[in-house]
């Protein structure tokens, strides 16, 4: 059975590029634009994973991860941040708040890949 990831991001073309690496590689892809769709999407399914950028308007990915940290319904779902907030002290938040993994923009499709792997295979 196909993993389902869902990916959050403000960016169409991140989106886009994110969409075609995952659905090249097999996975089921959901899409959403901020944490509003996010949650949406939360209350029809429950995803393998989740890759959440973290400026967003509105709630951004660290609340988001947090939040979605806090609730039984949805604690076990590993989460990457995907961001351009690359200095430490962003990647010890991020870990802090629950990210499984943290990954910085621009990206190699083949570390997305690698660490993708790493979280569902745990």
């Amino acid at each position: 059975m196909k993993k389902t990831i869902v990916v959050v991001d403000d960016e169409e073309d991140i989106l886009g590029l994110i969409e075609k690496i995952l659905s090249s590689n097999s996975y089921s892809v959901l899409l959403a634009k901020n944490g509003k769709e996010l949650f949406e999407l939360l209350s029809r399914i429950k995803p393998d994973l989740i890759v959440l950028d973290v400026m967003m308007p509105g709630k951004d990915g660290y609340a988001i991860c947090g939040h979605l940290k806090q609730k039984l319904e949805t604690k076990d779902i590993p989460i990457m941040m995907l961001t351009v907030l690359a200095d430490s002290s962003h990647v010890e938040k991020g870990k802090k708040m629950g990210a499984a993994a943290y990954l910085t923009k621009p990206f190699e499709p083949r570390e997305l890949e690698r660490q993708i792997k790493k979280i569902l295979s745990e």
